[in-house]
């Protein structure tokens, strides 16, 4: 086989094991947090410990690879995803669970990114959008599978199992990248920011470990709310840090970009909401609907499969109407089906999920794949791999708040209905919440110039268009 062809689906092991992994576990949530005696509330540290990991590590992921070698860091990444993996299936307590999935993150940071790199530095400009059209089909496969398997997997054996099946994937990995990965690295490293690493790497995640334990969750809520604060001021610290070093860990300058701080600001308010959705719809569907997680995980996967079929039709929208009206009213359009989920009964035939959560996935999909492209419309070359850690990062906090305001506002309606068991009636106020978040990113996709991106989204004929290999590469074709 071509090594245009193979490298990517070595690094495809890799983006399914990811992808499908995030999208099992959110169909077993009721059953895990029943097996580990726990509020299923609780099981959002599982969600959020996972992402928090992601957004600590993906900064100094292609740096690790740089300093000591792709292959070295991509093996090693795999190991310790799986590692997290088999943590996760032994796991018998919420701590040991939620210790796991950040171990799992570590992997997951450096596995994905650092093997997309590997591509980029192995193959000619001429192979270079074939080899990456590769990483894409796991990517879409992936979120469709997941669902359907986790709930097959915890309805007729052991949640537990859903971990496990990492491991051949990650062995075959491991295998494949020995025998075929050259073992990139660079001569002249620029020093890694430890400090800023450290500021932020312990502000992110003392933050979100205090957002993500309020309430009756694993800590008193005297360190939850001493967590936050240590947080806040880490990151404020990381704020004065990053404008006096010449090679920070996030380049925070990057936001002077009009375009970059909208989709990436904007972006994130959107997310925020879509982001509670793999929390708060299989908890719906099975305690509040009294669904098993095979039907649920049946139902679910269909915003994934929405995200599917408008891959094709995205380039071709906005080439139509341009990145600013189709991110503000699609904005609109795409939050209105989330709340949508809320309106959901017990007694609400499948097929009008099906059709709502299909059409909402579609929504979605477009408003992402403008975002990501809009992103980078204006980053240079110089910048796109400080841009590309900066946007990523800034992903991975949108989607954990989002499920950490997901569960507050599902928390604080099942405490209003008396604090019983979660009810059905418990759900629709959170899907509101999380819904008018997410519409509020109009207002900011408002304040984009008429003619932005237009080198990007082909809304108007250009000479030459700015959109780089490593652009594409970093795009999320996940959502």
């Amino acid at each position: 086989m071509q090594r245009s062809k193979l490298l990517p689906l070595i690094v495809a092991c890799a983006l399914f094991m990811e992808n499908t992994d995030s999208t099992v576990i959110a169909t077993s949530l009721p059953m895990i947090a029943q097996s580990l005696g726990e509020d299923p509330i609780a099981l959002k540290l599982a969600l959020t410990s996972y992402l928090v990991s992601l957004a600590v590590f993906i900064p100094i992921s292609g740096w690790m690879a740089d300093k000591f070698g792709a292959r070295t860091i991509f093996r090693s990444a795999l190991c310790i995803f799986m590692l997290g993996s088999i943590c996760c299936a032994m796991s018998n307590s919420l701590g040991a669970f939620v210790g796991a999935r950040f171990l799992q993150g570590m992997g997951g940071a450096m596995m994905v990114p650092v093997g997309r790199l590997v591509i980029l530095r192995s193959v000619s400009k001429a192979e270079m959008v074939g080899a990456l059209a590769y990483l894409t089909v796991p990517a879409l496969v992936g979120p469709v599978v997941g669902p359907p398997l986790g709930g097959f997997i915890t309805t007729y054996f052991d949640w537990r199992w859903i971990f496990f099946i990492n491991i051949p994937i990650g062995l075959v990995g491991i295998v494949l990248s020995s025998l075929f990965f050259e073992d990139i690295r660079e001569e002249d490293v620029a020093p890694l920011d430890v400090k800023g690493f450290v500021l932020s790497a312990f502000g992110f995640a003392s933050l979100m470990m205090g957002l993500a334990t309020g309430g009756r969750h694993l800590v008193p809520q005297a360190v939850s709310y001493g967590c936050a604060m240590a947080g806040v001021a880490a990151l404020i610290a990381y704020w004065f840090h990053a404008r006096r070093v010449p090679h920070p860990v996030l380049n925070l300058s990057l936001f002077r970009i009009p375009t970059f701080r909208i989709g990436v600001i904007g972006g994130s308010i959107f997310r925020t909401g879509i982001g509670a959705i793999p929390f708060l719809l299989p908890l719906m569907l099975q305690l509040g609907f009294g669904l098993d997680p095979l039907q649920s995980g049946l139902i679910t996967f269909a915003s994934a499969a929405g995200a599917l079929i408008m891959k094709t039709l995205a380039r071709t929208i906005l080439a139509q109407y341009g990145f600013r009206r189709v991110l503000t009213v699609n904005a609109l359009l795409g939050s209105a089906f989330l709340a949508a989920s809320g309106l959901f009964t017990p007694s609400t035939p499948h097929a009008i999920m099906l059709s709502v959560l299909l059409i909402g996935g579609c929504f979605r999909s477009l408003q992402f794949t403008g975002i990501n492209a809009l992103s980078y419309a204006d980053v240079s070359n110089r910048d796109m791999s400080g841009a590309t850690s900066l946007s990523s990062v800034a992903q991975q906090l949108s989607l954990s708040m989002g499920v950490t305001i997901g569960a507050f506002a599902l928390e604080a309606a099942n405490a209003f209905h008396g604090g019983r068991a979660l009810a059905a009636g418990d759900f629709w106020p959170a899907f509101v919440i999380v819904g008018l978040i997410s519409a509020s990113s109009a207002l900011w996709m408002a304040q984009l110039a008429h003619d932005a991106g237009t080198e990007v989204s082909g809304h108007r004929p250009v000479s030459k268009r700015k959109v780089t290999a490593e652009a594409i590469a970093d795009q999320k074709p996940l959502e």
